[in-house]
Parts: C-alpha cells; structure tokens; sequence
C-alpha cells in the first residue's frame, strides 16, 4: 500500500475534516491530519508519532515549547498534553497511533 502526502491531503480536503485515518491494523493507526488555525486536541489514550508534511510552528509539550518544520518527527506518550500552535497556513502532518489504549 502506498499514499503520498499529496493524495492523504487531497482526500482529506475533499472530506472537509481535520483529520483521515488511512491505514489501520491491530493498534496501529495512520492518518493525516491539516487543524484549521488552532489545534484542540486533547490528550491520546495510545502513543503517538507526529512526522511533518508541510509548515512549521511551535508544538507544546506538557509545558515544553518545541519548534518544528517540515521532515521533523515527534514522539508523545500516551496521556501527555500537546498541541500544535503559531503554525503556518500550510501545516500538516502523518498521526501514527500504536500500542496498547491506556485510561486518560
């Protein structure tokens, strides 16, 4: 199976929503997700793996500020709060959820 980030975004533009899940097996999980100038997420009952598409900003870490831009990879715990801020209108990256749901 291949997806190109430009055929995840299209879709995902097509699908008028924040986020797509593209792949899944067992606890793995693969989506793209494009927020709409500010990121609400809340914390993931699984880890997670951020790889960036396109763009740069700041990625909140507990209480850790941490610059990214495209290619960077991102690794969060399950349970940790974290969310994208000051991004660029074309920010967007691969969400890879894995492992074991933990309660939150």
């Amino acid at each position: 199976m291949k997806i190109s980030p430009e055929d995840a975004l299209r879709s995902l533009k097509n699908s008028n929503k924040l986020f797509a899940e593209f792949f899944r097996r067992d606890t793995l999980s693969v989506e793209v997700y494009k927020p709409d100038r500010v990121d609400l997420q809340n914390p993931h009952d699984q880890d997670e793996l951020y790889i960036i598409i396109a763009g740069s900003g700041d990625f909140l870490y507990e209480q850790e500020i941490i610059p990214f831009k495209a290619g960077d990879f991102l690794f969060v715990p399950a349970g940790v709060v974290h969310r994208f801020q000051n991004f660029t209108d074309d920010f967007s990256t691969w969400v890879i959820f894995f492992g074991p749901k933990v309660a939150i």
